[in-house]
């Protein structure tokens, strides 16, 4: 990282996370955050010779702790294993260009407290701890003939009933959580549970989002299905992850009470395309083919209805290297402009984090200089072999 406090990035293009039109000018960091955008020059300069630069990319659907595809193998091992692997995974995405992810299903203060800590480079994390999942659901790893007892690991935790389900989330909250997140549904991965149904009773996700919203928090469901995703929202979850299966009546009962889609394109993709290489067992291949073609036009679908689409990657074990592969498949579903909004300020607002997700006079310095213009060849965007600069907290974390 450069050790200048101010740098002014010089001739760019600037797209400032919600408009199309660009603006060319310079862009000032100063003491983390965006200090002016127009003529002034500053500090460490950094030609952009009219190359565009985007506000910090945001994945909202991120998980540091999902070493492999195996469920059990994510909550059994030590968790100094999976914290280091974390940091390898959160330093990957960081040098992709993300600058903020939210981990939905791991994640701890431990983690959070070295990144903060300076201990690690990273994007800015925000996390749930492991998601609550009813016995049965899709965060419980259990095959159905498997005589074990599982409780919890470092991505999922299984709660059943009201009053467990308080405390879980006040224990949650209590340890710096970012968000709630449940299973709101069955899941590609998970062994015993159908896709379509849905999961938990209305009692039980009403408490949560009840003990949620209380502390301006809210709850992110995992759902796939018109049932689960409905069955959802209707009790007050804010944010649906993956929504394949969505249709324009659901869309609009989304819109209806103003929750968020978070699309997971890549991990389908990758799951199809990777599957044997992954050890994805027969059962997750069938589900993956379920909802693999979908999600493009659940996006349609949620754009249309104006339901708030953000982005997230969703990806599992050796499939993290794909995660620039999302904003590929999401630009062929919706276009660059939709995606460009969807991974700064849609996922921004999502968080509720005003001062991320854009570019201008007080915004964090969070930023992302491409090399060439992506309203004119998108690659620039998901080619890793194109060279970017990632700018975060103002200062220069790499140059490839």
């Amino acid at each position: 990282m450069s050790p200048a406090s101010v740098l002014t990035v010089t001739d760019a293009l600037v797209f400032d996370g919600e408009n199309p039109e660009l603006v060319r000018g310079n862009v000032t960091f100063k003491d983390g955050l965006i200090t002016a955008i127009g003529a002034q020059e500053e500090g460490e300069l950094l030609d952009a010779a009219g190359k565009v630069l985007v506000p910090g990319l945001i994945d909202a659907h991120f998980h540091a702790y999902a070493i492999s595809l195996d469920g059990f193998r994510n909550e059994r091992g030590p968790l100094s294993f999976a914290a280091l692997a974390g940091a390898k995974r959160l330093g990957e995405a960081l040098s992709r260009g993300f600058t903020t992810v939210r981990d939905v299903a791991g994640g701890d203060i431990g983690l959070s407290s070295a990144i903060k800590a300076g201990l690690l480079d990273s994007p800015r994390y925000f996390y749930t701890g492991p998601a609550l999942s009813q016995t049965g659901g899709h965060g419980d790893p259990r095959e159905a003939d498997v005589d074990v007892c599982f409780g919890h690991g470092h991505m999922c935790e299984v709660v059943d009933g009201i009053e467990p389900l308080r405390v879980a989330v006040r224990e949650r909250l209590r340890t710096g959580a970012h968000a709630i997140k449940m299973m709101a549904s069955g899941g590609v991965v998970s062994l015993t549970d159908p896709l379509a149904i849905p999961q938990y009773s209305d009692e039980e996700i009403a408490v949560v989002v009840a003990e949620a919203t209380r502390r301006g928090s809210y709850v992110a469901a995992h759902a796939y299905s018109p049932a689960a995703i409905a069955h959802s929202v209707r009790n007050g979850v804010r944010s649906i992850e993956h929504g394949n299966l969505l249709d324009a009546r659901t869309a609009a009962l989304m819109a209806e009470h103003g929750a968020y889609l978070v699309p997971t394109l890549a991990a389908y993709a990758a799951m199809d395309r990777r599957g044997d290489e992954v050890g994805l067992s027969e059962v997750s291949k069938a589900k993956n083919l379920e909802v693999l073609t979908a999600g493009g036009e659940a996006i349609k679908l949620a754009l249309a209805a104006g339901i708030p689409v953000g982005f997230g990657s969703d990806l599992m074990g050796d499939l993290a290297d794909e995660q620039l592969n999302g904003l590929a498949l999401q630009i062929e579903a919706v276009g660059v402009f939709e995606t460009l909004r969807s991974a700064t300020s849609v996922n921004a607002a999502l968080l509720q984090e005003p001062t991320l997700g854009r570019l201008a006079p007080g915004m964090a310095g969070d930023a992302l200089l491409l090399d060439g213009n992506p309203f004119e060849d998108a690659s620039v965007l998901y080619d890793e072999s194109r060279p970017r600069t990632i700018i975060q907290g103002g200062r220069m974390h790499s140059a490839s």
